[in-house]
């Protein structure tokens, strides 16, 4: 039976003190920053600026709502970041849906099995080329040392390099072990082997592997699991909120639960389902009608609505409708 999140995430740090829970993960990820020697104590140049942190908490769930684990992650406030003197350039690739489909289309047709990877604390890997100064974090501040700030020497959740620093490292290892970028998607990569091909796609911290033969799989897993730390999830079950269930006849793909969450979210698990998602030649209109209490829930529901379009193209028009008046 699918079950509906009640678990309430805390939007802040004041909200979960005290909260075991919560204090166990912050525990493991500073745990985590400190052997990754992530930053060094200093005192703050005169002539430079330190941006500051904070808590994130997040709830990690299972394909069947059931919770995984508590998540946390230590974010620089990146806002305070200036263009020149702690950053440069920013842009980064992300594997597109349209790759992860055609990926997944593949696989399904000429029956390859599909693997999953997630990578532990992934924007740690990517190494820092700016001078970046950066507040102690709330609650684990150097009681002998509480005036002096972080010098990044690695990346951190937020930072606005973050991502490149990142997808720069993981894809200077991936050419330099033998893989070729595709031209239509940059975070697609494909070897050639003896036996075949392998392949595998980068959406952040989460890794789609494939190919002809499961040998290759295994060494690339391998050879990940060698540079970076990271968790083998087995055959693909559960990615970007999207459930994946592989069987003879073909791979499903199901955002069940992701909708369930957000039914719940918005407090509307009690509302009867209808056959179409539209009103029969229903007329909108930006002139017409009350205006909507909360905007900013409005855009955020037809964010929520569009992504559910990946495995609900039913949805497709309905949503194209409401989206004209973001």
């Amino acid at each position: 039976m699918v079950r509906v999140i009640q678990e309430v995430e805390p939007t802040c740090f004041e909200q979960m003190v005290g909260n075991s829970k919560w204090d166990n993960a912050m525990d493991e990820k500073m745990a985590a920053l400190d052997a990754n020697a992530i930053w060094e104590l200093v005192a703050l140049p005169k002539d430079k600026k330190a941006i500051g942190c904070k808590w994130v908490y997040k709830v990690k769930h299972n394909a069947d709502g059931s919770v995984n684990r508590y998540k946390t992650r230590l974010v620089a406030k990146s806002y305070a970041q200036t263009y020149g003197i702690d950053y440069e350039e920013t842009y980064s690739p992300i594997a597109k849906m349209t790759t992860i489909r055609a990926v997944i289309v593949i696989v399904a047709a000429k029956g390859w099995s599909l693997h999953q990877m997630d990578v532990k604390n992934v924007f740690l890997h990517g190494d820092l080329q700016e001078e970046v100064y950066m507040e102690q974090p709330p609650s684990y501040v150097d009681q002998t040392h509480p005036n002096l700030v972080c010098r990044l020497k690695k990346a951190l959740y937020s930072l606005k390099q973050a991502l490149r620093a990142w997808s720069n490292k993981i894809g200077e290892y991936l050419v330099t072990s033998g893989f070729q970028t595709s031209n239509a998607d940059f975070s697609l990569y494909v070897k050639k082997t003896d036996h075949g091909i392998v392949v595998i796609v980068i959406y952040v911290d989460d890794l789609i592997i494939t190919g002809n033969n499961d040998v290759d799989i295994f060494d690339l897993k391998k050879l990940l699991k060698q540079k970076f730390e990271m968790k083998d999830l087995g055959e693909l079950r559960y990615f970007l909120s999207i459930e994946g269930i592989q069987s003879p006849k073909g791979i499903w793909l199901l955002q069940r639960q992701y909708a369930l969450n957000k039914l719940s979210e918005y407090g509307m698990t009690g509302y009867k389902p209808i056959s179409i998602p539209l009103e029969q030649n229903v007329k909108l209109s930006a002139n017409e009608g009350d205006l909507v209490d909360d905007t900013i829930m409005y855009r955020r529901i037809v964010g929520r609505l569009i992504y559910m379009t990946i495995t609900r193209p039913d949805l497709s028009y309905a949503v194209g409708v409401v989206s004209q008046f973001m």
